[in-house]
């Protein structure tokens, strides 16, 4: 049982509780928890074995604690049960799409007797929705656009619960002596944002042996197929696993067919075709003869070509420079110094300033800023101008304490409708570091949004523009703003394109930051990390970082504390 599938039924209960008008405190309790398990480090089947007080967890009382055992022993609780036979089986997933909500789902069932996603999208296109009071064209357009932003992510996980499942298969797959090597492979590898199945090549001796070891992993919910070649099944609450059995002379071929992109592929088997060669998972041919197969480097080296980091494998011109030996030297995770977004007690973080510095240097990092929500974001407990001086005293009080470590007195200001900034300019002004963000006022037209965030990072105060395009994956579209423009705008003024690692997040995207990168434009890492375990997101943040080709003199949080306070010193 992963996290990431207990915090689901969390949420499920905070769902179904507000559709029912429950208690808005018990709703946010059980909101709390889910997130709070979502960034735990460790898995919560693995404290409960070893006896651990679930009770030590950040917003977990005695009664959550209850349930994670009983859903750990059960797979379920009581508690969800229950509510599920009393709201009607779809509107959780209804209230979850952008611009309807519980009360609104609650009504729209009420008098329209919607109670799905499908149902919901026919009474919109139908001109249902328009009729009830309250409800208008616009109503209707933007619920047919939540749905699309909902669908496209469907049948989909994001990445970062993905990757949980594979932590946990991992340690278990590690340790069977049936297997030879195993390596991950498809979208997973690549770091895309949302991943559908788990591909997984395996080498062994004997594959009935290593077939009926697999099998015996606990996650296992049911078998889809099996047979000498490919092993199928579904995980708890987790995606679809692929095992797929590969000789070693032809394992490296493999890791590169599936793996994939499959547009990458087809223009790396026209390299071979060109040649009257053929690629395939089993290996590079000559006629019936193998060039190669056995390792990745030595397929691409065959082909005259630089092995290709799985990250750059989507037909954005890696080919092109692999064949040309100018593929660039990507950042990585070890590169990263210091994390540039963060929360504390001060606004919605659940740890204190001491808490937060003391776990970033565990972490191995030189320095950290603290950027706490600037008054606008009011239920965050945000800061007015009064609060932000004397947190930012707070912070340099801890700073001073903090031998070869650097704190940073920031704050995450927001972005109002006008484009003025939250604060004075004259608090800013007084800040080591100063995150501009929007979180409100996000339907504004493309030319007045980009004039708003142009006004922001021309303002000479912001040194990072936080999570440029406000995007939620699967739940929230990205804001609608000219890119180029913003972009130009922040090269002009200096100001970094923050790369927002939060699992829900990753913002700015992948192809972005690319197209970001080739204007000139400089970046940061932020986890946006509210406890101390949200700075276990930094490496999603690498990952869009090498998707987008960045190197490490791209991004800001790869220099020293020394250098960090000379560059900001400009």
């Amino acid at each position: 049982m992963e996290n990431a599938t207990i915090a689901e039924l969390f949420d499920e209960i905070a769902d179904l509780l507000e559709l029912r008008s429950d208690n808005p405190f018990r709703v946010r309790s059980y909101r709390s928890a889910a997130q709070s398990i979502r960034n735990l480090s460790d898995r919560l089947e693995d404290l409960e074995k070893e006896g651990r007080d679930l009770t030590a967890i950040s917003q977990i009382g005695a009664s959550t604690a209850e349930k994670i055992v009983e859903i750990l022993e059960t797979g379920t609780c009581k508690r969800v049960e229950d509510l599920r036979k009393k709201v009607p089986k779809g509107l959780p997933e209804v209230m979850r799409i952008p611009g309807v909500g519980p009360k609104k789902a609650m009504r729209i069932h009420d008098e329209l007797d919607v109670n799905t996603i499908e149902s919901l999208k026919r009474a919109c296109e139908d001109h249902k929705l328009r009729g009830l009071e309250g409800f208008g064209e616009k109503t209707e357009k933007n619920i047919l656009k939540g749905i699309a932003t909902v669908q496209s992510t469907a049948g989909r996980m994001h990445y970062h619960e993905a990757a949980d499942h594979l932590a946990a298969l991992k340690t278990y797959l590690d340790g069977l002596s049936a297997l030879n090597r195993w390596e991950v492979a498809g979208s997973f590898r690549r770091g895309q944002d949302t991943i559908g199945d788990l591909d997984i090549l395996v080498c062994a001796d004997d594959r009935q042996q290593a077939t009926e070891a697999m099998l015996d992993y606990d996650a296992i919910h049911d078998v889809i197929s099996r047979g000498p070649e490919r092993l199928s099944v579904r995980l708890a609450g987790g995606p679809q696993v692929d095992f797929r059995f590969f000789e070693p002379s032809a394992f490296g071929a493999a890791l590169v067919y599936f793996t994939g992109s499959k547009a990458h592929n087809i223009q790396v088997r026209r390299i071979a075709q060109d040649r009257d060669w053929k690629l395939n998972e089993y290996g590079l041919f000559s006629g019936d003869r193998r060039l190669a197969g056995k390792s990745e480097k030595a397929v691409y080296k065959r082909l005259d070509m630089k092995w290709v980091p799985p990250e750059l494998r989507e037909d954005r011109g890696e080919v092109e420079e692999a064949r040309a030996g100018h593929l660039p030297r990507l950042i990585q995770a070890g590169d990263i110094r210091g994390d540039l977004q963060c929360h504390t007690t001060a606004s919605d973080g659940k740890n204190s300033i001491e808490e937060m510095a003391e776990a970033a240097r565990q972490s191995g990092y030189d320095f950290l800023a603290i950027t706490d929500h600037s008054q606008r974001v009011t239920m965050a407990h945000g800061l007015n101008d009064e609060r932000a001086a004397r947190h930012a005293d707070a912070i340099r009080q801890v700073d001073s304490g903090l031998p070869r470590f650097w704190l940073l007195a920031g704050i995450e200001v927001d972005i109002l409708k006008s484009g003025r900034l939250d604060l004075k300019e004259q608090t800013l002004e007084q800040l080591d570091w100063v995150v501009a963000s929007i979180h409100y006022d996000r339907g504004m037209s493309r030319k007045k949004m980009t004039a708003r965030m142009i006004a922001a990072v021309s303002s000479g105060v912001v040194h990072c523009l936080g999570h440029p395009l406000g995007r939620i994956i699967g739940q929230r579209d990205p804001l609608d703003v000219d890119l180029d423009k913003v972009i130009e705008a922040c090269i002009a003024h200096n100001v970094r394109l923050e790369i927002n690692a939060q699992p829900d997040r990753l913002d700015l995207p992948d192809q972005q930051v690319q197209h970001a990168r080739e204007a000139g434009a400089k970046f940061t890492l932020g986890t946006d990390a509210h406890s101390v375990d949200g700075f276990r997101f930094m490496p999603f943040g690498v990952k869009v970082a090498r998707r987008g080709w960045l190197r490490k003199g791209d991004v800001l949080n790869t220099k020293s504390m020394t250098a960090l306070r000379k560059e900001l010193k400009k």
